[in-house]
Parts: structure tokens; C-alpha cells; sequence
């Protein structure tokens, strides 16, 4: 089971860096945009090409999850309009069981520009998303589930994920949180910290989140965070990723690939080691999972993967 901001990815592939500069977004961004300015973005690309896909980071881990036949779902929150139906909809049809609250305000979307050397600005509207509260959390929720992975851009609201965490351990899930950003940590960290170390079973962040939290580089970052939880992961692009478990250390390289959009790689990655957890896999081989996942995502635009591409990588995961 996955919580997290319940958003549309709008892939838009910019013919130039032009409408970067029209809508004053600093190329490579994440700009966190009201309805109107989402609006004016979507219209002024309006004759781009482009693709939608239910997003949000959680999404992106769940939504992989399911592909590789595991029982999933998902809890967040979306609008009464034609975005939230191809939110729940597009869930579906990946194979996640989606709890989506509805509410009258739009649904939230993230709007990828895609510029032509791959960099990605991306202008995101929360909208439903940010309305998420303790009240949408039930027992019944996570009734069902092993794990509940939670994506930290969540962190902002302290009440409604300490409730679903501490719910989620009350009903014996391991809680799995994924750092997000290394901003979100830094605005956050004393509370993440006090989560981590009271809720928290498997701990997922890249280098630069893995600083943030610690103070350290990734060696001796891992080494202080698997202090705190029972496994801990730091993901270091192309040198692969280290984990941690008490005295058990791995370090898991990168499949080759040909990178030309990173988007959903750390979402992806998750994806594969849970996939390995739950079915009871070395913590080696649960990272060697995750890395043939983010090695094939880094290799399309945005996070949605055709069917042949999905065959390898069951094959390659099935390899292990």
C-alpha cells in the first residue's frame, strides 16, 4: 500500500527553452504553481506533444509494483473532474486497487517540460492533493497490506502521516518512506528524524537527501540512518546504491543503459527492492532488482513503460 500527492504527469516535450523563459521557470526546477499559472502553462504547450500518466512519486513505486504482479494500492486524493477519473482509472489499469478520496478542488498535476537535452522543469499545482488529513485514514486502510510506503513529500503534514504510520504499525506493516528531496528534508528534518526513529522500517534516499538528514556522505550517512531503522538505502546514480541492514552491507552497481530522462528512477528503484522484500530476497538481490527497474525507466520519457519493455525486465528481475 502506497500514500502519497495524488498527481497527473503531464509530459510536454519543449521544441525550445523559450516558454521556459516566457513563464520565468528556472530550467531544471520544481516550481510549485497555483491552478492559474498551471492553466497558463498547459496553454501556452498546448501544441506540444505530450502524454499523461498518474504520478506522484508513491504513485510511480506503486504503479511499478503492480506490474511486477505484486497486490497493491493506493491512498490519496483527487478532484471531481476529468483528471482525478484518469488518475483512478489510469491505477487500475496498471493492476493498483486505488482508496481515492474525492473533493471539489481540482485535481493536482504536475507538468513536465521537457527540454531538448532532457532536462526537466517542472511546474506542479497540488490542488486535491494538499487536502489530504487524518480524517481520510482508517483502520480498514491498510487492511490486507505488509507494507506502507509513503513518499516524504508528504512530510509537510505532520498529523496525517504520523497517524497513517503509526496506524500502519498498529495493524503490523512495515512502514517503508521514501526522503523525496533534499529540500523537503532540510525544512523538515527534526520531525523526520523523531518519524524515522519511531515508525520507520526501510529508509530510502539519495545522496543528496542522504546529507541533508545526516550531515555525511553516503558511507557514513547510511551508517547513521541504518542506526535508526532496520534497513537503510542510499541510492548514488551511477556508482549504484549502498544498503544497510545491522551488520549486513551490500553495494549494488547499475545495469547499462542509455540514459535520457531520470524521471522516476529513485521511484522506480523502490519498486524493485520492495518487490525483493516481500518476496523474501537477500537485501543484494532486492537492489539488483531495483537497479534493472531504474536502469530501463531512465531510458523512455516520464515514468510509463510499454509491455516489451516490462517483459525484460520481469526477465531480468526473474534472473536474480
Amino acid at each position: 500500500m502506497a500514500m502519497g500527492n495524488a498527481l497527473v504527469d503531464i509530459m510536454t516535450m519543449l521544441p525550445d527553452d523559450k516558454v521556459l523563459e516566457t513563464l520565468g521557470l528556472p530550467k531544471g526546477s520544481m516550481q510549485l504553481v497555483d491552478f492559474d499559472t498551471s492553466s497558463k502553462v498547459q496553454k501556452l504547450t498546448d501544441g506540444f506533444e505530450k502524454s499523461l500518466a498518474s504520478g506522484g512519486s508513491a504513485a510511480n513505486t506503486i504503479r511499478s509494483l503492480a506490474k511486477l504482479g505484486i497486490k497493491t494500492g493506493y491512498l490519496g486524493k483527487i478532484g471531481k473532474d476529468k483528471m482525478g477519473n484518469f488518475f483512478a482509472e489510469d491505477m487500475k489499469k496498471t493492476g493498483v486497487l486505488p482508496s481515492l478520496i474525492k473533493t471539489d478542488t481540482p485535481t493536482g498535476c504536475a507538468v513536465a517540460l521537457v527540454s531538448k537535452d532532457s532536462e526537466r522543469t517542472f511546474a506542479t499545482y497540488l490542488g486535491a492533493a494538499a487536502e489530504m488529513s487524518p480524517d481520510d485514514i482508517s483502520e480498514v486502510t491498510f487492511a490486507g497490506y505488509d507494507i506502507l510506503h509513503i513518499e516524504g513529500y508528504l512530510i509537510f503534514n505532520n498529523d496525517l502521516i504520523e497517524k497513517a504510520v503509526s496506524l500502519a504499525k498498529e495493524n503490523g506493516l512495515k512502514v517503508s518512506l521514501d526522503l523525496a528531496s533534499y529540500n523537503v528534508v532540510d525544512a523538515n528534518l527534526e520531525f523526520l528524524k523523531y518519524l524515522v526513529d519511531k515508525y520507520v522500517d526501510i529508509l530510502f534516499a539519495n545522496e543528496e537527501e542522504a546529507r541533508a538528514f545526516t550531515g555525511e556522505e553516503p558511507l557514513k550517512a547510511l551508517e547513521m540512518m541504518s542506526g535508526i531503522c532496520d534497513i537503510a538505502v542510499v541510492k548514488v546514480g551511477e556508482e549504484g546504491s549502498y544498503v544497510k541492514r545491522g551488520k549486513e552491507f551490500y553495494k549494488a552497481g547499475v545495469i547499462k543503459a542509455k540514459p535520457i530522462d531520470s524521471t522516476g528512477a529513485g521511484d522506480d528503484y523502490a519498486a524493485g527492492f520492495l518487490y525483493g522484500l516481500v518476496s523474501n530476497w537477500t537485501l543484494d538481490k532486492c537492489a539488483k532488482a531495483g537497479a534493472i527497474i531504474a536502469g530501463n525507466v531512465i531510458e523512455v520519457i516520464g515514468t510509463t513503460m510499454d509491455e516489451k519493455r516490462w517483459d525484460n525486465i520481469k526477465k531480468g528481475i526473474a534472473g536474480l
